[in-house]
């Protein structure tokens, strides 16, 4: 496609040149990972993954955007094959070293609120990969009855070969924006084993759900997004705006920005759904309907409906959470001990450093720690009233509910803004009471402790 043609098409949707040419390439993993399929061989697919995935960077991103991922899979893969013993730490060390220097030196945030675009975002995902794949590496060395239940379903005994670990690495289907999945879940869908070893279900209904869902939500995107630019933060008609009209204005500009990365995830999910990666097995329902929860990164009405701040991890960026549980958070947690607070603020510190080293970041997933210790303790008001105070635990989980949106949307402003100076000057336009609420009931909660109940298994999820 000549630079003229792209310059129409920039011009035609509204964004940059650069922005136009990841979108083409974007687009475009989800024929490639219907390729994938038709591709013999166990070798022949993995340097098909691997090559398709260097292509659509350099066609993306340019040549360099290559030549910053293999310093951290080369980087993981020496420390699998010389220091097995250490190999998670020092991988999940120099993996996160790598990519902050990266975010340091080119501060992508300013380049993504200015319409530009680099390969950051695929960087961050691929240092994922990496890391868990030197982790469950490292995981191979350790008992089995040591192990969680995820760590025994991920573990590799067996180093991968340089070729299935480049595929791993690159493949296509979730190299740009992800999601995150096991390397051990790539060789087996690479070699037709585990849930892959039968017949696969036909992918085309659910791609093409996804595919639909995609065109709504950047329909709706850039419908919404003229009326609620992020500068109407700085802009003087903000200040002389009462307090509601702002705390309303952050929750229509925070509804406005997810369908960004709605529409995003949904085209992710359709290339992985059709290469049949996002396969996940069958319902229990008779006749029994294929999962596809392994493509799946976002539930769209579960983040915009959800009952509790402990239920957004599950709603958004799925996969992404799912990683920080199982290689961040559960692994703080001391043999014996129950998590505390502290294991949920290590966990955000470290999803605020992944996503870059901006103020807003860290003030957004610092927040958030304290957005869900604060709904946990309304729940656990909630289900300490006794059965005849229905009415009442109705209303407690109702005002969950409400807190979850003023919070959620009232914290997101940092994410998308970026700099200190417009994070705390949004947050003091409404006197801080976003973070005022959760501190006062975390507060609270320390003191007014409810008698223990039975446990249900709803409350264990929570």
């Amino acid at each position: 496609m000549t630079h003229l043609d792209i310059d129409s098409i920039a011009s035609l949707i509204g964004v940059s040149v650069p922005v136009c040419r990841f979108l083409l390439c974007f687009v475009a993993t989800i024929p490639f990972s219907f390729l994938w399929r038709l591709v013999p061989g166990r070798l022949g697919k993995h340097v098909y993954a691997a090559a398709s995935g260097l292509t659509l960077s350099y066609l993306a991103f340019g040549f360099s955007s290559n030549l910053h991922f293999l310093v951290p899979m080369l980087l993981g893969y020496l420390s699998m094959v010389f220091f097995r013993s250490k190999c998670g730490v020092i991988t999940f060390f120099l993996g996160f070293g790598y990519l902050i220097g990266c975010h340091v030196y080119y501060m992508s945030g300013d380049a993504w609120k200015e319409g530009g675009i680099d390969a950051t975002g695929a960087l961050m995902v691929l240092t994922l990969k990496v890391i868990s794949c030197a982790i469950n590496y490292n995981d191979g060395l350790l008992k089995e009855e040591n192990l969680r239940e995820a760590q025994k379903k991920n573990r590799l005994i067996k180093l991968p070969s340089l070729i299935e670990y480049f595929g791993y690495c690159l493949c296509c289907g979730s190299h740009f924006a992800g999601p995150v999945y096991e390397m051990k879940d790539y060789l087996e869908w690479s070699e037709g084993k585990g849930i892959w070893s039968g017949p696969w279900p036909s992918p085309y209904g659910a791609t093409l759900r996804a595919l639909v869902q995609a065109a709504f939500c950047m329909a709706l995107y850039l419908y919404l997004v003229p009326y609620h630019p992020l500068s109407r933060f700085t802009e003087p008609i903000y200040q002389e705006w009462g307090f509601w009209k702002r705390l309303s204005y952050q929750y229509t500009s925070g509804f406005t920005a997810r369908w960004k990365y709605y529409f995003i995830w949904s085209i992710s999910e359709a290339a992985m759904i059709i290469s049949g990666l996002g396969f996940s097995g069958w319902t229990e329902s008779s006749p029994p309907k294929p999962k596809w929860d392994r493509a799946k990164n976002v539930d769209i009405l579960g983040v915009e409906l959800a009952k509790s701040s402990v239920e957004l991890p599950l709603v958004w960026n799925i996969q992404v959470s799912t990683w920080l549980r199982h290689y961040v958070y559960e692994r703080l947690i001391q043999i014996g001990k129950k998590p505390g607070f502290f294991q949920l603020l290590a966990t955000q510190t470290v999803s605020a450093v992944w996503h870059g080293l901006y103020p807003g970041y860290i003030v957004f997933f610092v927040q958030s720690a304290l957005m869900i210790a604060g709904s946990r303790v309304i729940y656990r008001w909630q289900q300490a009233l006794p059965p005849k105070m229905a009415l009442v635990k109705q209303i407690m989980a109702f005002l969950n509910f409400i807190y979850t949106i003023l919070i959620l949307n009232y914290s997101c402003v940092g994410f998308m803004v970026l700099s200190m100076r417009e994070t705390l000057a949004s947050y003091g336009s409404v006197y801080y009471i976003g973070t005022i609420i959760p501190i006062v009931l975390i507060l609270l909660g320390s003191i007014i402790k409810p008698a223990r109940r039975p446990r249900s298994k709803a409350r264990k999820e929570q």
